[in-house]
Formats: structure tokens, C-alpha cells, sequence
């Protein structure tokens, strides 16, 4: 369970970068762990989602998005619930970013090393 609050859509937010992302082309539940999935078959199932998000065209507004909406669920720009958790910890709640860009901006190491090859598990 998330230690955050659920999602909260930034009142800037848009939505149009959906239309491009490399996810529409791809099984969604590959984005969405099924309840109880957990060890190995979790790993690969997030490896495979990242992979997907790796080559997207919007997979830095999709990223952006998550964070700043402190997305509870799935594969988000390349970001597990796991990544994001490590985000949400780190940053206080009145010094979120939660202007269009600033969760990018703000994250861009962890948004960058989520698809790095030893994320992908080719390192």
C-alpha cells in the first residue's frame, strides 16, 4: 500500500501526449502488476514495461505526470511503483513539484537510470 496520498491530478495537467505513448501499442497489464504478484514474475513484468517505455517519444511527460499526480500504481515513463516510492520519500510534501515539468525536471536522474541497461536488466 502506498505511504503517500493516492493520485492527485495536477490542475495543469494535459493529456494529449497519451495519444503518442509507446504503451498504446502494447498489452496494458503489462503496466499493471495483477494483485499479489510479487518476486521473479514481478521483476520481468516491470523489465518488460520499462523496456516498452525505453524507446517512447512522451516517456518523459508520461514520467513528469506520474510524479507529480504521485501516481500510486503501475509503470509510469519508465517508473515502477518502487521507483516512485524512492521519490516520494525523499521529497518533503510542500516542496513537491507539481507544476507541468517540474517533476522531470526535479527527478531526472532517477527518470533516466529507471530505463538505464542495469534497469533493464542487460547490464
Amino acid at each position: 500500500m502506498p505511504q503517500q496520498p493516492l493520485a492527485q491530478v495536477p490542475s495543469d495537467v494535459v493529456w494529449q501526449w497519451q495519444e503518442l505513448g509507446s504503451c498504446r501499442q502494447a498489452d496494458p497489464t503489462l503496466f499493471f502488476h495483477p494483485q499479489n504478484e510479487r518476486g521473479l514474475a514481478r521483476a520481468r513484468r516491470d523489465r518488460a514495461a520499462k523496456a516498452v517505455c525505453a524507446s517512447c517519444p512522451v516517456r518523459i511527460e508520461c514520467a513528469d505526470y506520474a510524479i507529480r499526480a504521485r501516481e500510486p500504481y503501475g509503470v509510469w515513463g519508465g517508473l515502477t511503483e518502487e521507483d516512485r516510492e524512492a521519490i516520494y520519500a525523499r521529497i518533503p510534501i510542500a516542496a513537491y513539484p507539481r507544476a507541468r515539468g517540474e517533476g522531470a525536471k526535479r527527478c531526472a536522474e532517477q527518470i533516466n537510470d529507471a530505463i538505464s541497461p542495469r534497469a533493464l536488466g542487460i547490464a
